[in-house]
């Protein structure tokens, strides 16, 4: 079994439930409010939680917000590689979760934004591991050299990058030579039109797939409509697993997570992909951000499923 190396911002979350999200100027009153850790901590227990050794490879503070990250990793049995910073607290991001179950977010930065390859070469990489890196990661202001460090990465290290909400905001160079050296590309549909201009999946993945390295795939997560996945066999269509969603905050993260799980357990990708959409339906009927089932209560759920990989009407005579 291969390990996840995450490379990435873990960072606290204050969630607030509110009935709808306020005007502009205006205010509204939470019906319950919590604090966790987040970020990137999603993306690391929804893969913990599915059985694989998971070391994160970032950095935290030592102020409040920092102690509500490390407690929240030492919880989920995640070891960090790395040292806090003194004198530095970890940032943390207001999700605002309306009656409808969407959320909204308002993010603050901390430690986890001096991360820089000077870091990362402390961390041992074996030569199988995956590697996980968030476009979060990519806009702190150390992202050049952390940019360098991807392109460094022993040739059997496989680079699983999910470019996040923010994708709009990052260095296209730096985003570009991380894209040659990504092996899977994971991302939703709202990132894939920001990064192609395309609506359809179909020619948002095509285009996707050719800044990628070779041999590389892509996965175009559409929520409830299911996933898309694109590598050199062609484009196919894993549907979504029915349920009644009543938070998606971290749904994305649940979906990455589980998915790399069953990439290190040696799991074909469609066969990762159809496990991770099992686990980001059942993330979605659960309040909170990292929701993600453990592996039995996945196992169950597939138990239920009978459904295969469909072709896209582009690969169909």
């Amino acid at each position: 079994m291969s390990r996840l190396v995450h490379v990435g911002a873990v960072i606290a979350d204050v969630v607030m439930d509110v009935p709808h999200l306020p005007e502009h100027g205006g205010d509204v009153l939470a019906t319950t409010s919590t604090i966790t850790a987040g970020g990137g901590f999603n993306v690391l227990t929804a893969a913990a939680r599915d059985g694989v050794d998971v070391l994160w490879a970032g950095l935290r503070g030592t102020g409040p917000f920092g102690d509500v990250v490390a407690a929240g990793l030492a919880a989920e049995g995640v070891r960090a590689a790395l040292d806090p910073l003194p004198d530095q607290d970890s940032g943390y991001c207001v999700v605002l979760v309306d009656g409808s179950g969407e959320r909204t977010f308002v993010t603050s930065f901390g430690a986890e934004t001096h991360l820089d390859a000077d870091h990362l070469a402390s961390v041992a990489l074996r030569p199988d591991d995956l590697v996980y890196l968030s476009g979060y990661t990519l806009a702190v202001p150390a992202s050049a050299s952390l940019v360098g460090w991807v392109e460094q990465l022993p040739a059997s290290a496989r680079l699983v990058l999910d470019p996040a909400s923010l994708v709009a905001d990052l260095d296209p160079g730096l985003l570009e030579r991380v894209l040659r050296r990504t092996w899977l590309l994971s991302l939703n549909a709202r990132e894939a039109r920001v990064l192609t201009g395309a609506s359809d999946p179909g020619d948002a993945s095509a285009a996707l797939l050719g800044r990628i390295a070779g041999g590389g795939a892509v996965v175009l997560r559409d929520g409830a409509s299911g996933t898309h996945v694109r590598d050199a066999s062609g484009l196919r269509h894993h549907a979504a697993h029915p349920v009644d969603a009543v938070d998606t905050t971290g749904a994305g993260d649940a979906h990455t997570g589980v998915a790399m799980a069953g990439l290190a357990r040696g799991l074909g990708l469609d066969d990762a992909v159809r496990r991770a959409n099992v686990a980001a339906a059942i993330a979605v009927t659960r309040r909170g951000p990292a929701t993600s089932p453990v592996a039995s209560v996945i196992d169950a759920a597939l138990a239920t499923r009978q459904d295969e990989a469909q072709p896209s009407p582009e690969e169909n005579p």
